[in-house]
């Protein structure tokens, strides 16, 4: 039985990519999920307890997920979840694994820049015809929100220290990064 789940935790291995037997790239980590809460008699948060999981991302989303993440990174992860009894030397115990679906940083935390990859079809790779942005929707349908002023911003820099950013539709508002 595989059970649906979000878990927001903190990468605690490097992260390392492999193949299947099949040839299937596989990227593996240990992802920590500590539970806090606020103790009234310390007037301070404390950690309660920490569960452990081993995450497995397959395909495009391997590849991704070994060149993204970092041991001590923030993230979010959602998969598939099994539990599984294991035994080693004498030793015994339970294992939570994910097969990842979708990985991405909690930004709660800090910043990440997002740079979208070309997917491929596999007749494309055969004949190495793949291109940045043939995975991209045509020009014409590509449109930004007509509620969303973006002429303020390049939306390719990203904002470097000390770098202010002025929103045209309210002068007063000002962002420094």
């Amino acid at each position: 039985m595989h059970d649906t789940v979000t878990i927001v935790g903190n990468v605690a291995t490097d992260p390392t990519l492999g193949r299947t037997a099949s040839g299937i790239p596989v990227t593996n980590f240990r992802l920590a999920s500590t539970h806090r809460r606020f103790d009234d008699a310390t007037q301070t948060w404390i950690d309660v307890a920490t569960n452990w999981y081993s995450v497995a991302a397959f395909r495009q989303l391997a590849e991704h997920a070994k060149v993204s993440l970092r041991s001590g990174d923030s993230v979010i992860v959602t998969g598939r979840m099994k539990i599984r009894a294991w035994e080693n030397n004498g030793k015994q115990g339970t294992s939570v694994d994910i097969d990842a679906d979708v990985i991405g940083h909690d930004l709660r935390w800090g910043t990440t820049a997002y740079r979208r990859s070309a997917r491929s079809t596999p007749d494309q790779k055969e004949r190495g015809r793949v291109e940045d942005g043939d995975d991209a929707p045509p020009a014409s349908s590509r449109r930004e929100p007509a509620d969303v002023d973006t002429s303020w911003a390049d939306r390719d820099a990203v904002p470097g220290p000390d770098r202010e950013l002025v929103d045209q539709s309210s002068p007063s508002a000002r962002l420094t990064f």
